[in-house]
């Protein structure tokens, strides 16, 4: 029967079993859970890097691959769409993933596909609010933002930044969304409550690229086009304060997003800074306790970094190159590997808690800050 498939078709009938198998496999009779949650294709549409799917490894059994479950569908003889982002509610015990056309609602648990959406402009690197009622979705590099119900994908408003709609963070206390454009260099700050754009922080030397922010919304730390490294915003005056450049390398040619860093993350506890660095395969730390932060050591990974966020209790550096970082010794202490032995690779990671068959709490596709 498989001999007779083509590659295609045989990946939608590996798929449609993984969606069928027990739930998370072997580890199903566990009360308590760790998983991380990985959305893939999550480099580009590139299928070598983990398939396609949303693929779930035990954290806790050296993060064993246990389970892909089905995102959308994908036409015969077609490449599956890019994945932009992922965001989940443990309030609701809901994962959504996006795609440049799709925006998909998945039951955490079940694998079952709640609703499937599009919308125009196609979506970008959506976020969440904490009480997951409510959905901030950029366009693919549009006009705007759709506001969405996150309950069934109905567009509540708009709100239009003409800034080429890219990256977005809900902030901590929900109170705010922060929206990146590929064509400004300002960072918006939008209101929750009203959906209205509230405030800016720059202009910055370039454009805006991945981005992140302190827990108690007065500071942002930027990755910017042509920068090896990040600037830092005031969020309360709006304006631009450092510029802080990665010492001891140089910038050179990078595999993809056309800029030396695409990548930042904020540990919780807002002590440190992590940097990508994709033309020379480092992830760089910087001691952000003192303003400008300050390098400190430099981690070689295995590919190009284009992402990098972190473990829920704040622990372990998750790098898009499907590597496991302690964040205390600054050690690799693992790397992915799917459920066929092939190295994996995601943009678009979180993880999640999970006690008696309930999501119990989840992580963030970003690292931010946790500080009030």
């Amino acid at each position: 029967m498989m001999a007779s498939m083509s590659a295609m078709n045989r990946r939608h009938f590996l798929q449609g079993l993984a969606a069928s198998a027990p739930l998370f496999g072997q580890s199903s009779a566990k009360k308590q859970q760790h998983l991380l949650y990985a959305a893939s294709p999550g480099i580009r549409n590139y299928e070598e890097y983990g398939g396609t799917g949303l693929v779930v490894f035990d954290i806790e059994d050296n993060y064993k691959c246990i389970r892909r479950i089905p995102t959308w569908e994908v036409p015969a003889l077609q490449k599956p769409e890019n994945v932009k982002g992922i965001v989940a509610s443990a309030k609701t015990g809901r994962v959504f993933v996006s795609s440049l056309n799709h925006l998909v609602a998945i039951d955490a648990m079940s694998g079952k596909r709640i609703w499937e959406k599009t919308y125009e402009g196609g979506c970008d690197r959506l976020a969440i609010t904490p009480d997951g009622k409510t959905l901030y979705v950029p366009q693919l590099e549009g006009p705007l933002w759709h506001v969405v119900n996150a309950a069934n994908g109905s567009v509540i408003t708009k709100i239009e930044t003409k800034s080429a709609s890219h990256n977005t963070i809900c902030s901590a206390d929900g109170k705010y969304a922060y929206m990146a454009g590929l064509k400004s260099p300002s960072l918006s700050i939008a209101d929750t409550k009203t959906h209205k754009v509230v405030n800016t922080v720059g202009p910055f030397a370039n454009v805006i690229r991945p981005f992140t922010v302190n827990g108690s919304n007065t500071l942002c730390f930027v990755n910017i086009n042509d920068l090896l490294g990040f600037e830092v915003g005031d969020i309360r005056t709006g304006k631009k304060l450092h510029r802080v450049e990665v010492t001891g390398f140089q910038k050179g040619p990078v595999k993809r997003h056309g800029c030396p860093s695409h990548g930042i993350a904020m540990t919780a506890d807002e002590k440190e800074l992590w940097v990508a660095d994709g033309a020379n395969y480092h992830i760089h730390v910087f001691d952000a306790t003192v303003m400008p932060p300050k390098q400190t050591v430099s981690i070689k990974v295995r590919d190009a970094p284009g992402w990098i966020s972190f473990s829920i209790d704040g622990k372990v550096a998750y790098s898009s190159t499907g590597e496991m970082i302690d964040v205390a010794s600054k050690k690799i202490i693992a790397s992915l590997k799917d459920e066929t032995g092939r190295d994996f690779h995601s943009e678009k990671v979180l993880d999640v808690m999970t006690s008696n068959g309930k999501l119990t709490k989840v992580g963030n596709q970003f690292g931010v800050g946790a500080k009030a």
